[in-house]
């Protein structure tokens, strides 16, 4: 059945010159095949009564690259994927800013007719999007691209075309056209404006915090561009720079704030103010329409040191998990030169995605050790290179003259050091997990043990205690020095209860007994670093990973306060509650310190009650006024714990784990257990 044609009484000039029929009536300007050349489309004047349909616009409109010279590139602000909010360029700016792109809405479908134009334009548009990840496969793109792109491995989605290139290996990472970005819709900006996104604080509290994050989170999580943030910063236009990240930021630097800041910016604590930076942060991630996934993975990098009984401590896992889960979609796990050099990735990019590849990481190693979690990351799927000084480095040069002094550490070369060292003790430390305390695995020989040993015994810290480093720089070799020692207590502390197969029986005994003086040795050396710091004022440095790092070494004090002589079991209570009282003031700032607290004060109580009761009540006899009263010796035992907590013989369980010499111990599901 023919069906009867119909003229548009409008069409742009393009589509009149080539005689097809022009969507003005449907879409307005531009209309659809302008829209998809990238053209300009140009309407008579005798056509301007045609009706403004530009709310009607599909989401999915191209947008024509910026220019590399335009601040949102210099800042890191994408156009690819984002939507940054932008304002006043001054931070007391009105609390409701102008966004990036005016709403958009969907295209308003009235028959049967526009029904199918609306259908023919996204299967137009979809297979355009193909092609250009197949044009750009293949090393010949038509536009270039900004927006990362992993096309998998050799069953990936470009595999096919290995068909038809013989001989030659596509590269797996690309960069493809940006498309725009669908905007905010005004009930989310509502939703945003009421939960405080748009307004950042002081210009005063803003300054100090991202002191805070650059001189003491930065060396360790070098996740941010560096000169892009402080360019916004120092032109007075920090909030057009990306606000997710901005909050993030802000959420990890609090700790490190003077305490005046909080309350000048109306909080009563710093864990207060913490509280609050997270909240809008997770606002922003969850409803400001974030797009790019580099900017998705920064921010949940910096997010996973979350930790809060609300929800029984379990975002560290989770934004971790959602980490690797984005470097794995970008491909940052994979080395994008392996096959052959890639042109189209920029040197810039490779420094900045192995950071972003090994802190991930790195968080997922140590964070298995602490919650008893499985490892999250395969190094056999891997062949990202090691991470360098120079990739910790590469952003530096950028960075505006008045801020370099301000902001950047001047020692900062030597953090990044420390940083490339901490990144091959990760590596190791993985490998430890998986040979000892996965569920299914081979029993490994001695060789196995020693080889492993010996490797991270090369990865040793530096013992030297420069006096021309600055504090923070002290405390960081310090803190690398803590997580070499917590990996060898790890390594060290299974084969004190169990000897590899092939050791004869009578060297087995001996062999354990070295291997148990090595934990306490590791164990021992640990409280003495907790002196160091505590001498020299250093623990106000502490950061969000630093209290599990004491776990391993309070694990083997109080395992040695089963055995020996009532002295012998005194002395090692006495370096169990070292830790204690520098967990103690871990309390302060983070919740986490609270719940090791707690936990290993019930342990010592079941261990080692005539310890414990000796020791109280000497501390109570010498309290007792005389006529020249002496200060009261440091009370020896764990403070008691608070009624809410005498959970009794229902704590029974995570003691028991933690005295097991062959397991890490899962703090947080056997606390919730408990609760249960």
């Amino acid at each position: 059945m023919s069906a009867r044609r119909y003229r548009s009484t409008v069409a742009c000039h393009s589509c009149r010159q080539r005689k097809v029929r022009c969507s003005l009536n449907v879409t307005g300007v531009p209309c659809i095949r302008c829209a998809q050349d990238h053209a300009d489309c140009v309407v008579d004047a005798r056509n301007k009564t045609v009706r403004n349909h530009r709310r009607h616009i599909p989401t999915r409109q191209r947008l024509r690259p910026s220019p590399s010279n335009s601040p949102s590139n210099r800042a890191g602000v994408y156009p690819v994927e984002s939507n940054t909010i932008h304002s006043s360029p001054h931070i007391e700016a009105s609390p409701r800013p102008a966004l990036h792109h005016g709403s958009v809405e969907s295209p308003v479908v009235t028959g049967s007719r526009n029904s199918e134009s609306g259908e023919r334009f996204t299967i137009q548009d979809e297979e355009r999007n193909g092609l250009e990840i197949a044009e750009a496969a293949l090393g010949k793109p038509e536009q270039a691209g900004q927006v990362p792109f992993y096309t998998g491995d050799k069953t990936g989605i470009t595999s096919t075309l290995t068909l038809c290139t013989p001989g030659e290996t596509l590269p797996r990472h690309l960069l493809i056209p940006s498309h725009a970005a669908t905007s905010l819709l005004e009930e989310d900006r509502f939703y945003l404006t009421n939960k405080g996104v748009f307004s950042l604080p002081g210009e005063e509290a803003c300054n100090s915090l991202l002191q805070a994050y650059f001189r003491h989170v930065h060396p360790i999580m070098p996740v941010i561009e560096v000169d892009h943030i402080l360019h916004f910063f120092h032109i007075g236009r920090l909030r057009e720079y990306n606000l997710l990240l901005v909050w993030s930021v802000f959420f990890v630097a609090v700790n490190f704030v003077p305490y005046n800041i909080c309350e000048l910016e109306g909080y009563e604590s710093r864990k207060a103010m913490k509280a609050a930076m997270y909240s809008r942060a997770k606002c922003m991630y969850d409803n400001g329409g974030e797009r790019n996934k580099i900017v998705l993975l920064q921010a949940s990098l910096l997010l996973g040191f979350w930790h809060s009984e609300m929800d029984e401590h379990g975002q560290p896992w989770y934004w971790t998990g959602i980490s690797v889960t984005l470097c794995q979609i970008l491909g940052l796990h994979r080395d994008p030169d392996a096959a052959r050099y890639n042109t189209s990735i920029s040197d810039r990019q490779r420094h900045f995605w192995r950071r972003l590849w090994w802190t991930c990481f790195f968080r997922d190693r140590w964070l298995s050790l602490t919650l008893g979690r499985p490892l999250r990351i395969d190094l056999d799927d891997c062949d990202v290179p090691m991470p360098s000084v120079a990739d910790m480095l590469s952003d530096l040069p950028d960075v505006p003259e008045p801020m370099f002094a301000m902001f950047i550490p001047h020692d900062l070369s030597l953090l990044a050091e420390y940083w490339v060292l901490l990144m091959n003790m990760s590596r190791l430390l993985g490998a430890v997990l998986a040979m000892n305390y996965k569920t299914i695995r081979p029993k490994p020989s001695q060789g196995q043990v020693e080889a492993l040993e010996a490797d991270i015994l090369r990865c040793r810290p530096p013992d030297r205690r420069d006096t021309g480093l600055s504090r923070p720089a002290r405390f960081y070799l310090y803190h690398l020095q803590l997580h070499y020692q917590a990996t060898l207590i790890v390594l060290y502390r299974p084969y004190a209860t169990e000897a590899p197969d092939d050791l004869s029986p009578a060297r087995q005994e001996q062999w354990q007994q070295t291997i148990r003086r090595k934990a306490d040795s590791a164990a021992s050396r640990t409280n003495d670093i907790l002196d160091v710091l505590a001498e020299e004022n250093l623990l106000e440095y502490a950061l969000p990973m630093t209290p599990p790092l004491l776990i391993p070494a309070m694990q083997m004090h109080l395992l040695n306060c089963r055995s020996g002589s009532p002295l012998a079991r005194r002395l090692r209570l006495s370096k169990l509650n070292v830790c204690m009282m520098v967990m103690e003031e871990f309390q302060k700032v983070y919740t986490v310190a609270s719940i090791y607290r707690v936990i290993f004060a019930k342990g010592i109580q079941q261990v080692c009650p005539e310890e414990a009761a000796e020791t109280n009540n000497a501390a109570v006899s010498v309290s007792v006024p005389t006529a020249a009263p002496a200060p009261a010796p440091p009370n020896v035992v764990a403070p008691p714990i608070s009624h809410e907590l005498e959970l009794g013989t229902e704590m029974d369980g995570m003691v028991d784990a933690l005295l097991d010499g062959s397991t890490t111990l899962n703090f947080w599901e056997t606390w919730g257990q408990l609760w249960e």
